[in-house]
């Protein structure tokens, strides 16, 4: 919820700040910047020290920041901004580290299963940011009660997380379950994952599904919004609150359409893992492929129909949703036990700089240029952010090119993983280096201490 909580109730935010569309996406960028630097961090820590403890203080202080945010003035946008990046930091350690759990738990199919029940609250969290955000400043006039949502509902999962949730040893699942360790530098680490191509590939395409995720999420009620004003179903907002129905309606089609996309890509990898075993990669393929002239068709309908661009935005949402629980199962399924953190970390990173920690700014900046052709026209500036957009659909062409690749290269980065699981003493790595992959070691202490047989290199 946190990070599209802003774009539900961005029509305010602009009205509050005197902001053009530039500056409002630039909100965004902040908060997905410190996104982006802390995840390394979070994923060295959360490879060598104890996992469910460094969740907490990261919640902790998450919460703490999203609550500071909502009392900023009208002359301290500066503020916001600040908040915002310390709050995206916070969240960067859960997202970093809380996988890694779900995954020392669970194997095989039933992991598939549980990766995409963990993902499927990455759409209901957008969706339910878009409804809650935009009716909370609806009922209470003040669009910085918004900011107080996440906050309050956080504390609940915080005291659920601290009695109920348990804390694997690092590769239990493997190993059943005694765990295994690895001693090695964060350099190491990056150089391992660099040269595991069954990792770098699915990185590149999630990348591309991030990067429009970013721009449409941010966005898409903003441009239904002046759809609605251009076809004159609706007048222009002039004076806050502003009141924008598409929050809420496209909240509600996010969440459905994430959840069916989120279980579709769960069936498929669970019907199919046996028989093929890069299924994850091309269920992600299938969703690009499909999600790219709905993204066509959405913008250039949105000023003819509403309703049928909802429907084409829900056949887009299901698709692009397909691809997060099958990268995140790729991901983990490519690496070993010991770097799964600093995968997801570096993979974090990764998928942030080069997608949504730009995507929403770049979009609003176009729009701007756009605008100055004629900025006294309500219906130019809702051309101008259609032909911005244009960028996203050969993005996620770009996209399905990757899946492609990662596709091809997933059945060598799995062998290592599979030796690993059948026991043998010698571990084996897809991408061999010395310098690269470290000795492991069977451990049975309940935060992977290390105790017992090694798996030697081999190469």
């Amino acid at each position: 919820m946190e990070r599209y909580i802003l774009a539900g109730i961005l029509l305010n935010i602009q009205k509050y700040f005197d902001i053009n569309d530039s500056t409002a996406g630039f909100l965004h960028t902040v908060y997905t910047c410190s996104f982006t630097l802390v995840p390394p961090v979070a994923g060295y820590l959360g490879d060598r020290y104890h996992r469910k403890s460094i969740i907490i203080v990261s919640l902790c202080l998450w919460f703490t920041f999203a609550t500071g945010s909502s009392f900023v003035s009208k002359s301290q946008f500066w503020f916001l901004l600040l908040m915002r990046a310390l709050v995206g930091g916070g969240s960067a350690f859960f997202t970093t580290v809380a996988p890694t759990i779900v995954a020392d738990l669970f194997f095989g199919a039933q992991r598939s299963m549980m990766i995409s029940a963990f993902f499927i609250f990455m759409p209901v969290g957008s969706g339910l940011a878009y409804i809650t955000g935009s009716s909370m400043a609806s009922i209470t006039g003040d669009w910085l009660w918004a900011l107080r949502i996440t906050p309050i509902l956080g504390v609940l999962g915080l005291v659920l997380l601290i009695f109920l949730c348990p804390n694997p040893p690092r590769g239990a699942s493997e190993t059943h379950p005694v765990g295994v360790t690895g001693p090695s530098s964060y350099l190491e680490d990056v150089k391992y994952l660099i040269k595991n191509q069954g990792f770098v590939w699915p990185s590149l395409g999630i990348t591309a599904v991030t990067f429009l995720d970013g721009a449409f999420a941010f966005w898409m009620p903003t441009f239904l919004y002046r759809a609605r004003v251009t076809q004159g179903i609706q007048q222009p907002c002039i004076t806050q609150p502003c009141v924008n129905k598409d929050s809420s309606i496209f909240g509600a089609v996010t969440v459905s359409s994430g959840i069916l996309g989120v279980c579709i890509a769960a069936s498929l990898s669970r019907k199919f893992r046996d028989k093929v075993s890069n299924v994850d990669s091309l269920i992600c393929i299938g969703a690009m492929v499909g999600a790219a002239p709905c993204l066509l068709i959405i913008l250039f309908v949105a000023q003819r129909s509403i309703p049928v661009t909802y429907l084409f935005i829900f056949l887009d949402t299901s698709m692009t949703a397909m691809a997060w629980p099958a990268v995140a199962d790729i991901t983990i399924n490519a690496v070993i036990p010991t770097r799964r953190a600093s995968a997801l970390a570096f993979q974090t990173s990764v998928v942030h700089i080069l997608g949504d920690i730009w995507s929403p700014y770049l979009i609003g900046a176009i729009t701007d240029a756009l605008s100055k052709r004629n900025p006294k026209s309500f219906e130019w500036s809702f051309h101008s952010m259609k032909y911005s957009l244009l960028l996203c659909p050969f993005v996620v062409v770009l996209g399905a090119v990757f899946f492609t690749m990662a596709a091809i290269h997933f059945s060598k980065a799995m062998t290592g993983i599979k030796r690993l699981v059948e026991g043998e003493l010698t571990f084996y790595s897809p991408y061999p280096s010395p310098a690269t992959v470290p000795n492991l070691e069977l451990s049975t202490g309940q935060n992977g201490e290390r105790k017992s047989t090694k798996f030697q290199k081999q190469f």
